[in-house]
């Protein structure tokens, strides 16, 4: 059974939760991590794309746990696989790893309620420099953005330290995708932009819970959806990687839900 919501909504229309919920966003971002570190393994030239979902899927209703992403929206995946110039959502299926292939893997489990969401960045045989340094920056930006994050900061500050790493490194920023509030529900206020200005935007508050992903590519910030409604993809056709984790605002900072319990986050560690 679906919980009532708690907490309440602030004059931004962004939920402030009690002390209280950070224990179930904890447990459902461990659950998310868990099964991101596990595929881990797995991610392997000749590998497919659908057997690393099925993998996921699996290990996440062992746990007890379902997946947010199966059904929502006619989506049939417990998971994203976005390879090379994928920027998200790409669909999981017959696709074979390659020699080279960057892949980001996107997972959002729902545990007693609670929903947990991260990605990370994987390689699939011999990693070239040049995706060795935009993986290396993208991962960056991530924790830059996370490291803005105090109460009476602004969304505005998490976007401009992305933004500006990532441009200091002739890389671009996608527009056209987005951190966004979570909690008892997949998607809520706040959007979470990943560039902007300092000071702008809504002010931080303690409680408040969302996303910080990135996706910062190699070749301009341009975007397009491929006709299955779902992938989409660098238009210049240049790589790009993305990072995200689930926090929540405490009263001096924040807490990240989704951290690797084994250290996995980053590919090469």
């Amino acid at each position: 059974m679906h919980r009532a919501k708690t907490g309440f909504l602030n004059k931004d229309g962004i939920r402030i939760h009690p002390s209280e919920d950070f224990a179930g966003m904890r447990a459902a971002g461990q659950l998310t991590a868990e099964s991101l570190d596990m595929i881990a393994e797995f991610v392997k030239v000749g590998v497919t794309t659908g057997e690393l979902d099925a993998r996921i899927q699996a290990f996440i209703e062992d746990a007890g746990a379902v997946s947010a992403t199966i059904g929502y929206r006619g989506y049939e995946h417990a998971s994203c696989i976005s390879i090379n110039h994928v920027v998200c959502h790409g669909i999981p299926g017959s696709k074979v790893l390659k020699d080279g292939d960057i892949l980001n893997i996107d997972v959002t489990c729902i545990l007693d309620s609670w929903f947990g969401d991260s990605s990370r960045m994987y390689v699939a045989g011999k990693l070239s420099r040049r995706d060795e340094r935009l993986i290396e920056v993208t991962h960056e930006t991530l924790m830059l953005g996370i490291a803005a994050v105090k109460p009476g900061n602004t969304f505005g500050d998490i976007g401009a330290a992305i933004q500006a790493h990532a441009e200091g490194n002739r890389m671009t920023v996608v527009r056209d995708f987005c951190g966004h509030g979570l909690g008892q529900v997949f998607h809520s206020a706040p959007n979470v932009l990943h560039y902007g200005r300092a000071g702008s935007g809504a002010v931080l508050e303690e409680g408040m819970f969302f996303t910080i992903e990135p996706m910062i590519n190699l070749g301009k910030p341009f975007t397009k959806v491929l006709a299955d409604g779902w992938t989409a993809v660098t238009k210049d056709k240049k790589n790009t990687a993305q990072f995200e984790h689930s926090i929540g605002v405490t009263a001096d900072g924040c807490e990240i839900f989704t951290l690797s319990p084994t250290g996995k986050f980053y590919p090469t560690w």
